[in-house]
């Protein structure tokens, strides 16, 4: 049987799900490439698995100015590359009803590592997968994300629910840019015995890293969620909200259905060159070639551009009426 991916780019690969799930692609026939922090622990991986099927790369994600040279240089060493799971993750405690406690900067950190550096590396990595016959870009989430019902880490629920939306959105303008041989795959874990909530990281728990369902056992289910293919899926309690009458299973038809309502009326208000081939991706209408609004078909390298602002606040002004309704069912 042939493996899961040919090649795969682990980041976050020093610990935890990362470091398990590229042992687990490594027994099923895939060939990583694991990335991290520390060294030892890279090496380890390698020596342990062998370097016909694993090699090592340390790179620190919160280095934002060095993803777009990092993943040039992974692209250019291994072009035979076709997927990368972006594992990386931190998860700290804070408490805003005594803010003089909360230090704004490891509050920064969680949303850089977890959030900020998850969409820089799947702006650097589209590029390539497009050009392969079949590409995934696999992000471990959170439950925590979906529902924050885990108080004392409210940064660490907001990052996952923002890598949730960046990933429905992303994943759509794939799909309406002719792109959709790349996948987007959102796993969902429940919470998982790893470093994530050993003393060290957050001395306020004891005993953390022997919360929630053993690694070992979550690998296997999520490597199994894999093979079945589906664009998003959890593992452990979250498994009930993407059933077929879930509410997570019905809130993404909802997104469905609205964000097709937005590009079908956002159009008569936005004002955009024929040129600007990127907007257009953005927002997947193409003005120039077709005035009533219908998707275009245009996907491009997703960049940081002021004039996206403008576009965000157009379609939110024209899509109020939907958002209201949406707003109303889910009882925002």
């Amino acid at each position: 049987m042939a493996p899961l991916y040919k090649k795969t780019l682990v980041v976050g690969a020093s610990s935890g799900i990362g470091e398990a799930l590229a042992a687990k692609l490594v027994s099923e026939g895939s060939k990583v490439i694991v990335v991290g922090r520390r060294r030892d622990r890279l090496d380890a991986f390698v020596k342990k698995h062998g370097e016909e099927n694993a090699k090592a790369v340390v790179f620190d994600v919160t280095n934002l100015s060095g993803i777009k040279d990092f993943a040039e240089s992974i692209t250019q060493s291994d072009p035979d590359l076709d997927s990368v799971v972006l594992s990386s993750g931190i998860q700290r405690g804070f408490d805003f009803c005594n803010p003089e406690t909360v230090d704004l900067s490891v509050f920064g950190e969680e949303l850089t590592v977890n959030y900020t550096s998850a969409v820089y590396l799947t702006a650097a990595f589209i590029p390539h997968l497009k050009k392969q016959p079949k590409g995934h870009l696999i992000y471990v989430s959170a439950t925590l994300g979906l529902v924050p019902f885990m108080v004392r880490t409210p940064n660490y629920n907001a990052s996952k629910s923002a890598l949730h939306t960046f990933i429905l959105n992303v994943r759509q303008q794939l799909r309406d840019g002719g792109a959709d041989h790349v996948r987007m795959i959102e796993v969902f874990p429940p919470a998982v015995q790893t470093e994530l909530h050993d003393e060290k990281h957050q001395p306020d728990l004891v005993n953390g890293g022997q919360i929630g369902m053993p690694l070992a056992e979550f690998t296997d289910k999520m490597y199994d969620g894999l093979v079945k293919g589906e664009d998003q899926f959890a593992v452990g309690p979250g498994e009930s909200f993407f059933k077929e009458d879930g509410w997570e299973t019905q809130r993404t038809k909802l997104y469905e259905d609205g964000q097709v309502m937005i590009n079908n009326t956002a159009h008569v208000h936005v004002r955009i060159n024929d040129d600007s081939s990127n907007l257009k991706g953005f927002l997947n209408v193409d003005i120039a070639m077709n005035g009533n609004g219908a998707s275009s078909g245009i996907c491009e390298t997703l960049s940081v551009v002021s004039p996206g602002i403008s576009l965000v606040n157009a379609a939110a002004g024209a899509g109020i009426s939907m958002l209201s309704i949406g707003c109303g069912l889910l009882g925002g």
